[in-house]
């Protein structure tokens, strides 16, 4: 699994990616396998480094013991102190208002505003926190607390194999500049100007391990428009342009819109602005102004787009009701003449705050300038300000040339109010307009809208009338609490999405196991888009890069094949830290980059102070664990992690034999049907599971949470209910176990029910092996366990008149220990030691196979009879319930139970099982018109229901199963050897009488088949006509 970060425990979360590899890994041991578990720590990028500095903040403002904490009323009565401060009305204030009524590291104590908050709510005494401001100190603090959680859920983790990364192993920190300066010989790591995730705060790249918030989201490409002011309207922005001696005649005032579709801007017909936001004027240089938000100045301030990078204070700020009004000109318009109107919808925390209007191709744009136009009074505007010549720019082949117009009346749009329709209306806007859409006018009239986007966006570019300018895809918060911007950095970048390197990574993908189509489709789209990384950072933990080391590696990139370190770590360091060595007595710095290529690569020409006999022996063992089977995370990883371990791995190992075999992910994992949190007290760490649950409990909640891609849920009731199903599996096998010599013996094969029993075990050991070996645990755990049981329950009832066979209690009991021993080893182990007294550990016993072939026609003549009994319960319900008044069966009278065999299918069924059939490999049995089709009118009613009831069993079933007509065993003689069953079936009332009749379908007369005589068929009505062959009628009645 990837190695947890060590900022903390481990959640429930880490808990369910770790309980996969344990499942796989204790499989794979019971089947003779040397399966390596090995667990590292992950220390390296900013997480630790900025909690660290946090507490030491608040060691410095609340003292090491934190008690100069401010209480939550203080705390409120600054924070209004301070507003009317600002409002100059603190002569108003009432300072007797709030009284502190708890002490202060009490009043604050469970949410987790500050950091030294967090750390006692993880269990670290108030007096041990101020340790932690040393970032080091975590090293040496959370491992350890990992390793002892681990151990407790009962882990078959080789410790000796775990290290911590950062320059703190010297081992594994020659290990990653061997690496990556590789990398950047082979030409994947390069040097450049790139738009980044930026925190201003921290001074570096914010990539997504960084993120408090955020992760996955890159900087989003905008076209910024550069709309120039002409006149003034309002009063207010008059005397404010006056105050600041910004003169329209002698400055160029632009304001800048950032838009997605500049091919677009030949429409426009005014630039809105929203009333609510205050907008900046800013000094662009060069007598430009430009007014927008200051969160987007501050982007364009880091993108050389500004004089001073960094320096985004406006001049003065302008409310966008006073900019209402204001004559404008734009790029491309062929309206020269455009007024700036109101928006109330315009988000300041999205592109610029300033939006261009072009209504023919956006229904946002015509439904908002409809409106404006119907109630100008209402906006306060002019009304010809919203009356311009609607200019038609593309013509769709669905919507015609104003597509806008088309989809607003199309989704009966009224308002800008509406805006779940107006979503539907843009998305279909856009999508079509952009791939099937022609250009009508313009410099490229009739290209296609799709190639002609990026010529139109080059054209505004060049002419000074706009510039290209990014932004995050959403609000992105690092770990130091700093909304994060696009900047544009010089910076070592991995070249991610070459070509070349691209197609082996998807050759690597396509050569492993997945586990699941969704996960390879999702490295697929990855693949598709992933680019260009930043490789380094400037603040945090890790790796000095090896020729720069003003940088350090940044998180993600130092943790992409460190599953190759595992295999030699032990030999080279015997503890987290590299401070000792390992079983071949090796120095750190004899780790050359050539020793590297020697273990790794094959390299063979080799001068070291290492002898040749030890480098042997680190490459053997790397070349007898390599490749690796399976990588095992959370389907959040695919986008970044497990998308480099690909990259990296075929760029560094050229012997495809060392490529990764596998990868699997797993969902999140809900808690009781619920997101995970800590704030709602919806939280569990691993600790908390295993104190609450015990081991194994909460090792078979997490098997049965479920598998794939998809969320699982862990659900408490059912830990609980594992607690008590594992109790009563001990109580019972040390009960029998005692008594064994009372239970019955001799050869089996007499008894049907003991080669029943004995054949779906078998069956059962046979299921749950192909389960444990494709990964789905949940099915596993199904057929292992509770199918298992139930299967030992139904023989316990069906027997008891003769008694168990001991031959098969035993085979039972030791079997069902090795089923469960990868999930529940704990209780395993005791059973296997304790009870039934074995040698050794279960843990080295061989996982269990059928000990002879299965019979099929068994199998399904048991669940045959499992169905029988079933039906009798049910046609007993039915007979002792009063209709119509009248009771047709007297519980307290002797009953006689009759069952009817059919020997036949009825001949009118066949045809319609054939036409199912048929349009069942023609995959069109969900088309009702082709199945009428095929039926005459007069056989509809009778021909319909049989078709719905095959449909739903070709859900439930095989289609083999389905579409086989004929039984796998003699149902009568099934009957005849189990007749005691159907005596004993009903529940309530007494059988004094059992009559078995079997007959063909459509005859007068039937066969008796315990007097083999032949005797009228005097039945008749539903029951009849639902009988047949495994399906027997039931008719119950008094005697």
């Amino acid at each position: 699994m990837a190695y947890p970060y060590m900022n903390g425990s481990l959640h429930a979360g880490h808990c369910f990616t770790l309980s996969k590899v344990e499942y796989a890994v204790g499989f794979e041991r019971m089947n003779g396998k040397r399966a390596l578990f090995p667990l590292g720590f992950h220390c390296t990028g900013m997480p630790i480094r900025a909690s660290a500095d946090k507490i030491a903040r608040e060691i410095e403002k609340f003292g090491p013991d934190f008690s100069n904490l401010p209480t939550e009323e203080e705390e409120q009565q600054e924070a209004s102190k301070r507003i009317a401060d600002n409002n100059n009305n603190a002569k108003n204030n009432d300072p007797t208002k709030f009284k502190a009524q708890k002490s202060k590291v009490v009043a604050k104590k469970g949410k987790g505003k500050y950091q030294f908050q967090i750390m006692n709510q993880i269990g670290i005494p108030i007096g041990e926190i101020k340790k932690f401001a040393d970032p080091t100190y975590w090293l040496y603090y959370f491992p350890q607390l990992c390793q002892n959680d681990v151990i407790s859920f009962g882990a078959r983790v080789d410790w000796r194999r775990s290290m911590i990364t950062t320059d703190v192993n010297p081992y594994y920190d020659s290990f990653i500049r061997w690496q990556i300066t590789r990398l950047r010989e082979c030409g994947k790591i390069k040097f450049g100007e790139r738009y980044t995730i930026f925190s201003e705060k921290d001074g570096q790249a914010c990539l997504d391990h960084d993120r408090q918030s955020g992760e996955g989201l890159g900087p989003q490409e905008y076209t910024g428009i550069k709309i120039k002011i002409l006149e003034l309207f309002n009063q207010d922005a008059k005397d404010l342009f006056n105050q600041h001696s910004l003169d329209l005649n002698q400055k160029n005032v632009y304001l800048v819109a950032a838009t997605l579709r500049p091919e677009t801007m030949y429409g426009q017909t005014c630039c809105f602005v929203s009333p609510k936001i205050n907008y900046g004027v800013f000094d662009a240089g060069n007598n430009n102004y430009y007014i927008t938000t200051i969160r987007a100045f501050k982007n364009m301030c880091y993108q050389k787009l500004t004089p001073q990078r960094g320096n985004y204070k406006p001049i003065f700020t302008i409310s966008g009701q006073s900019l209402i009004g204001s004559k404008i000109t734009a790029p491309l318009a062929i309206n020269k003449q455009l007024y700036i109107l109101p928006m109330e919808t315009i988000l300041e925390k999205k592109g610029t705050g300033i939006v261009t209007c072009v209504p023919t191709d956006s229904p946002d744009d015509y439904i908002n300038m409809k409106d404006l136009k119907n109630k100008p009074e209402y906006y306060n505007i002019k009304k010809e300000w919203a009356s311009p010549e609607l200019i038609p720019l593309i013509n769709t082949p669905k919507y015609g040339d104003k597509c806008a117009e088309y989809l607003c009346n199309f989704f009966k749009i009224q308002s800008p109010k509406d805006s779940v329709q107006l979503q539907k209306a843009k998305e279909l806007a856009y999508k079509e307009g952009f791939f099937n859409g022609t250009m009508i006018i313009g410099k490229y009239a009739g290209e296609k809208v799709e190639f002609v986007k990026a010529k139109v966006k080059n054209d505004i570019v060049e002419s000074g009338e706009g510039f290209v300018y990014y932004e995050p895809e959403g609000v992105v918060m690092s770990r130091s609490g700093d909304e994060c911007i696009v900047s544009k950095e010089d910076q070592w970048f991995i070249d991610y999405g070459e070509s070349e390197w691209k197609s082996q990574a998807l050759e690597c993908l396509h050569s492993m196991n997945t586990f699941a189509p969704e996960t390879q489709n999702a490295f697929e789209g990855v693949l598709d888009w992933l680019k260009n990384w930043a490789v380094t950072r400037t603040y945090g933990l890790g790796t000095r890069l090896p020729w720069d080391e003003q940088y350090l590696i940044e998180s993600l990139s130092d943790s992409t094949i460190y599953q190759a370190f595992y295999t030699i770590c032990h030999l080279l360091h015997s503890d987290y830290y590299g401070s000792t060595p390992g079983l071949l007595n090796i120095k750190a710095e004899d780790m050359s980059f050539e020793v590297w290529d020697y273990i790794f690569t094959r390299r063979e020409s080799i001068e070291s102070n290492i002898p040749l006999d030890k480098l042997k022996i680190l490459r053997r063992e790397f070349e007898y664990f390599y490749p690796l089977d399976s990588s095992i995370s959370g389907k959040d990883l695919i986008p970044n992690h497990l998308t480099f371990f690909i990259y990296t791995h075929v760029a560094l190992f050229k012997n495809k034999k060392f490529w990764p075999a596998g990868i699997r992910a797993n969902g999140h994992l809900l808690l009781n049907n619920e997101k995970m949190s800590k704030s709602t007290g919806n939280f569990f760490t691993l600790k908390d599971l295993v104190e609450k649950f015990g081991a194994d409990a909460t090792r078979i909640c997490l098997a049965d949470a479920g598998d794939g891609i998809e969320d699982a849920n862990f659900v408490e009731q059912n830990a609980n209910s594992a607690i008590l199903r594992l109790f009563n599996l001990k109580e019972w096998c040390q009960e029998v176990v005692s008594n064994i010599d009372s239970l019955r013996s001799g050869p089996i094969g007499e008894e049907f029910f003991d080669v029943a029993f004995d054949n779906e075990m078998n069956s059962l050991i046979e299921e749950t092996y192909k389960k444990y070996e494709i990964t789905e645990y949940k099915s596993a755990l199904k057929s292992g366990l509770f199918d298992y049981q139930s299967a030992r329950d139904y023989y316990r009832e069906v027997a008891a008149p003769k008694g168990l066979h001991k031959d098969l209690v035993l085979k039972y009991i030791e079997t069902q220990i090795l089923l469960i021993t990868p999930v529940a080893p704990h209780i395993a182990e005791f059973i296997w030691k304790e009870v039934l007294l074995k040698e050794g550990s279960v843990h080295d016993a061989k996982f269990p196979r059928a000990d002879k072939p299965i019979d099929n026609s068994i199998s399904d003549s048991l669940n045959y009879l499992r169905d029988l009994s079933r039906s009798i319960r049910e046609a007993e319900t039915s007979s002792l319930r009063a209709k119509k008044g009248k009771i047709l069966v007297d519980k307290n009278k002797g009953c006689e139970v009759t069952l009817l065999i059919s020997n036949n299918f009825p001949e009118w069924q066949d045809k319609y099982v054939e036409i199912v059939r048929e349009l069942f490999e023609e995959q069109s049995l969900n088309d009702n018109k082709k199945i009428k089709e095929k039926i005459p009118g007069k056989e509809m009613k009778k021909a319909m229901p049989f078709i719905s009831l095959l449909k739903q069993r070709l859900i439930k079933e095989e289609p083999s199963h389905v579409f086989n007509r004929k039984l796998s065993f003699n149902e009568a003689e099934v009957i005849k050897k189990c007749i005691d069953i159907v005596e004993r079936s009903p529940a309530i009332i007494k059988v004094e009488k059992v009559e078995v009749i079997s007959f063909n379908t459509g005859e007068n007369k039937g066969i008796n088949i315990f007097t083999n005589e032949e005797v009228p068929f005097k039945y008749s009505g539903k029951v009849v006509e639902s009988t047949v062959p495994g399906q027997p009628g039931i008719i119950i009645k008094n005697i």
